[in-house]
């Protein structure tokens, strides 16, 4: 009887093997389903606020305005408000030491807490000077001027 307990046993582990391997790779993974992850938000301000955000040609709100990402780089940020000058700038987003490709699994899935990364950048707006204001007055002649020389059949 000894025997045939001892041939049951043998044959249930090596069935059983697999069996607490997957259950111990779903438990791992439980544990670690609401862990690590990294948060990444990018915030303009400006100098006046209210400008108009553009980030990579699409735009994202009025200053002071925040936005999530995903990849670091040079990102294009462009600022528009009526009375002052576009601003048009080339940034840089500084990837952190724990975002460094092969460290960055570890940070994004394996810690116990989320990361906050925060980048602030700040721009100061030139306002319009007037000679850079061109009145409507002379849009319009110009056009009235077209207009009748294509009714006439040009120059």
């Amino acid at each position: 009887m000894s025997r045939v307990s001892q041939s049951r046993s043998e044959q249930q582990t090596p069935a059983g093997r697999p069996r607490l391997l997957r259950s111990g790779l779903v438990a791992l993974l439980l544990v670690t389903a609401g862990t690590g992850c990294v948060s990444r938000r990018l915030m303009v301000q400006s100098n006046p606020p209210g400008a108009l955000v553009l980030l990579e040609g699409k735009e994202v709100g009025y200053t002071p305005t925040a936005v999530d990402f995903t990849y670091y780089g040079t990102r294009e940020i462009t600022l528009i408000k009526d009375g002052y000058e576009t601003l048009t700038v080339l940034q840089k987003v500084p990837t952190p030491w724990y975002q460094i490709p092969g460290v960055d699994f570890f940070s994004d899935n394996l810690l116990p807490y989320r990361i906050a990364d925060r980048h602030s950048f700040s721009y100061s707006m030139n306002p319009l000077r007037p000679e850079d204001i061109t009145p409507n007055s002379g849009v319009v002649d110009r056009a009235q001027m077209l207009r009748s020389e294509s009714q006439m059949g040009g120059p």
